[in-house]
């Protein structure tokens, strides 16, 4: 088995999920006592949204790129970056190390395309819904992705961080996110990307009438995949 530096902490809310599903893989896939080999270096999330809001990217892929770099030296074997929008930066990250990052919008559309879908809806922060950097890996993947209008965007992508990054779950957000996927659906998505590593904390397979692509449960479930190799390549 190899061993999975796990670079979380955006948010540690969303990371607890990683570390319990990359376990509960390991366990189900070699029983016993088994569990994933794994190394993690949790980040200061407040330093990355500062950055954000101050657009300075490149700061926040040489601080990741730094973490990853930690993670390689300390012995990882590749880099689970457990967040989607920190994706934006994620050619920054794998250049900066020798090991492979797993990519977690490759890991996600890999799981579509047997489903046989290929128009889907996208959920996530601001950036992943409305940036090239996500969406563009989806298309090459031969996916057609929707996003919701602008104001249903902006409700989603507050929720993120004002409530689900410190585990603020609200059944009135479950709500408006049900009529959010209820309108994707009525533009033709066949099924919904949860493209946020908090969004399933609050949303569930019940809370959707298509089929919901849990983006934290598919990035786990790549990794031990790769780490017990099952999985030829890695994005």
């Amino acid at each position: 088995m190899k061993t999975i530096g796990l670079l979380g902490g955006m948010s540690w809310e969303s990371t607890i999920e990683y570390y319990r599903l990359l376990n509960e893989t390991v366990r189900a896939e070699l029983g016993g006592l088994h569990s994933a080999k794994i190394l993690m270096y949790s980040v200061d999330f407040e330093e990355l949204v500062a950055l954000k809001h101050q657009e300075d990217w490149q700061a926040i892929g040489q601080l990741l790129a730094t973490a990853a770099r930690q993670l390689e030296q300390s012995g990882a074997e590749c880099i689970l970056l457990a967040t989607n929008t920190m994706h934006k930066v994620a050619d920054v990250i794998s250049g900066a190390t020798q090991i492979p990052l797993i990519h977690i919008a490759d890991a996600t559309a890999e799981a579509i395309k047997p489903a046989g879908f290929s128009q889907v809806g996208l959920l996530g922060t601001r950036f992943t819904m409305e940036e090239s950097f996500y969406k563009d890996r989806l298309i090459r993947h031969g996916l057609a992705v929707q996003v919701p209008e602008c104001e249903d965007r902006d409700f989603v992508h507050n929720v993120i961080y004002d409530e689900l990054c410190l585990g603020d779950i609200r059944a009135a957000s479950r709500d408006r996110f049900h009529q959010i996927i209820a309108n994707l659906i009525d533009s033709g998505a066949e099924a919904v990307i949860l493209g946020c590593t908090e969004i399933s904390l609050l949303v569930k397979p019940t809370d959707s009438p298509v089929p919901l692509f849990d983006t934290t449960e598919i990035h786990a479930k790549a990794a031990v995949a790769w780490a017990l190799d099952t999985r030829v390549g890695v994005g």
